[in-house]
C-alpha cells in the first residue's frame, strides 16, 4: 500500500481546501487498509460505517431486488463514501461490492462528534458531499424512474400506433386497387345523357348527405334489415351488384327515400350506372375517411407523448391545466385499461384554475398511481378506476382509487421507502413511490393514502400557484 499524506487527499475534490493541519489530523486517525476484489464495504440493510476515502481502485453498487442483483453506479478513487456528518441514513441502502483490489482509508463513525465538534473544515467539506450525494442520487434515481415509466409505455404505444398504421396501409392498397377499377365504370358513367338540372340536383343530394355528421348506429340486425330492403329497391329497378351497392348506401345512412329523391332526377334507364357510380365514390369516401381517421389517431398520440414528457418547454414551473396532463397519462396508458377491463370514472372539477407545476413532473406521478392501480386490478381480471381533482382553498386535490385488493396493514408504512416494491422482477423498481413522494414535496405538497381490501385511494394536494 502507497503512504498516505496530505497530499494524496489534496487530490479529493471534496477535501481540496481543507487547510493541511486538518487533513493531517484525519490521516492520523484513520484505519488504511485494502478490500480484495469481490470483498464488500457496506452491505444492504447493515449498519453503515466510515466515513472512507478510496485512495485507489473501485467500487460497484448494487441491490438485491425480489432475489436478483441490480447495479446502478460505480465509483473510484478520488470518492468518498459511508456515513457522513449529520446524515439521518445510519443504515445501508445498497451493497458496495469491490472490482478489484480498492485501497482506502476509513474514520471511525463513533468520533463523529469529535469531528463535528473540534474540525469545522473537514466537516464542513463532507457536509458538501453530503449535499451533493443526495443531489446526485435524487436525479439519478428519479432519470431512472422516468425511463422505467416509459418503458411501460412504449410496448402499449407501439400497439396503439402499430392498429392506425397498418389501416392506414391497408386502405391505402385498397384505394390504389379500387381507383384501378375506376376506368371500367368511366364508360358506362360517359355514356349516360342527363341535362346541367339533373346532374346538380344528383351531386346536390348525394353532397348533402355526405355532410350529415350524424349517421345512424345501427345494430347488426338493423343493419341487415336495411341492406335487404335496399337491395330489394335497387333490383326492383334493374340496378346492378345491387348487394354491393346497398351495403355501401347503408354504411352512409342511405334509406329507400334518399333513393327515390335520386331518381327523381335520374332518367329510369340511368338508375344502374348512376347509383353504381354513387357507390364508389362512396367506397373512396370511406377509405379516405379511414385513411384521416387512422392519421388522427397517430397524431394525437404523438401529441400525447411530447405534451407527456413536455418536450416543447423548458424546465421551470409554468400554469397549465392538470387535467390535459391527467388525460394526456390516460391515453398514453390505454392500452393497459382495455387491457385490465377497467371501467374508468372521471370526477372533474373542470372549474379548476391552470395551476403552476413542472408539468412533466406531474404527468410521471400520474403515470406511476394510475399504473400501480392498474396492476393492483389486474389479480382480478376487470375493475374501476377513478380519478378526481377538487379545489380546497389555494389548493388542489386529486384523488386516485381502485376497486383492488388493498395494501396489506404490514406493509403500508413502507410503501415510499426507496427499492420497497411488491412486484416481481422487471416490473418494479421499486423507487415509483418514492419518486412520487418527491415530486409532491418539490410542489410543497402532500400525499396521503387510505386502503382498505376492495378501495384504495393515493390522495395528492398541493398549491395552485406553485
Amino acid at each position: 500500500m502507497q503512504s498516505i499524506t496530505v497530499s494524496t487527499l489534496k487530490d479529493f475534490e471534496a477535501l481540496k481546501n481543507v487547510p493541511d493541519d486538518e487533513l493531517q489530523w484525519l490521516i492520523d486517525n484513520c484505519r488504511h487498509y485494502t478490500i480484495q476484489d469481490g470483498e464488500h464495504l457496506t452491505v444492504q440493510g447493515q449498519q453503515l460505517g466510515g466515513p472512507h476515502f478510496i485512495i485507489s481502485g473501485r467500487f460497484t453498487l448494487y441491490i438485491i431486488q425480489n432475489g436478483s442483483r441490480r447495479e446502478f453506479a460505480t465509483f473510484g478513487a478520488g470518492n468518498v463514501t459511508g456515513y457522513l456528518p449529520f446524515s439521518r441514513g445510519v443504515i445501508a441502502t445498497a451493497n458496495s461490492q469491490a472490482i478489484g483490489d480498492v485501497e482506502l482509508i476509513s474514520f471511525p463513525t463513533e468520533r463523529i462528534r469529535e469531528m463535528i465538534k473540534d474540525h469545522f473544515e473537514i466537516t464542513q467539506a463532507l457536509v458538501h458531499v453530503m449535499s451533493n450525494r443526495v443531489r446526485e442520487f435524487t436525479a439519478l434515481q428519479q432519470q431512472n424512474e422516468k425511463m422505467m415509466a416509459l418503458g411501460k409505455l412504449s410496448a402499449g404505444l407501439a400497439h396503439e400506433l402499430n392498429n392506425p398504421a397498418s389501416a392506414i396501409v391497408r386502405d391505402s392498397v385498397s384505394l390504389i386497387e379500387h381507383l384501378r377499377m375506376e376506368p371500367q365504370s368511366f364508360k358506362k358513367v360517359i355514356a349516360i345523357q342527363m341535362d346541367a338540372a339533373q346532374i346538380d340536383a344528383v351531386n346536390n343530394e348525394l353532397f348533402r348527405l355526405l355532410a350529415l355528421k350524424d349517421r345512424p348506429q345501427l345494430t347488426l340486425k338493423e343493419k341487415t334489415k336495411r341492406e335487404d330492403e335496399l337491395t330489394n329497391w335497387l333490383d326492383a329497378h334493374n340496378v346492378e351488384n345491387s348487394y354491393e351497392v346497398a351495403e355501401n348506401f347503408v354504411d352512409f345512412g342511405f334509406g329507400t327515400d334518399n333513393l327515390e329523391t335520386f331518381c327523381k332526377s335520374i332518367p329510369e334507364n340511368y338508375c344502374s350506372p348512376v347509383f353504381n357510380w354513387i357507390s364508389n365514390l362512396l367506397v373512396t369516401e370511406r377509405m379516405v375517411e379511414d385513411i384521416q381517421e387512422s392519421s388522427r389517431r397517430i397524431a394525437d398520440l404523438v401529441s400525447s407523448v411530447k405534451t407527456f414528457t413536455h418536450m416543447d418547454r423548458g424546465f421551470d414551473k409554468q400554469y397549465a391545466d392538470i387535467h390535459t396532463g391527467i388525460r394526456n397519462t390516460l391515453t398514453m396508458l390505454g392500452y393497459k385499461l382495455k387491457k385490465g377491463n377497467i371501467t374508468f370514472v372521471e370526477n372533474y372539477d373542470e372549474a379548476l384554475p391552470p395551476v403552476k407545476a413542472l408539468i412533466g413532473e406531474l404527468n410521471q406521478v400520474w403515470t406511476n398511481l394510475v399504473d400501480n392501480a392498474l396492476d393492483a386490478m389486474e389479480p382480478n381480471g376487470k375493475g374501476t378506476l377513478t380519478i378526481k381533482t377538487e379545489r380546497d382553498r389555494e389548493f388542489v386535490q386529486v384523488t386516485i382509487m381502485d376497486d383492488g385488493p388493498g395494501i396489506p396493514n404490514d406493509i403500508k408504512s413502507r410503501i415510499f421507502d426507496p427499492f420497497f416494491t411488491t412486484k416481481e422482477m422487471g416490473k418494479g423498481t421499486g423507487m415509483g413511490l418514492e419518486v412520487v413522494q418527491r415530486i409532491v414535496n418539490q410542489h410543497n405538497g402532500s400525499i396521503k393514502v387510505r386502503s382498505v381490501p376492495g378501495k384504495t385511494e393515493f390522495i395528492i394536494c398541493f398549491p395552485i400557484d406553485g
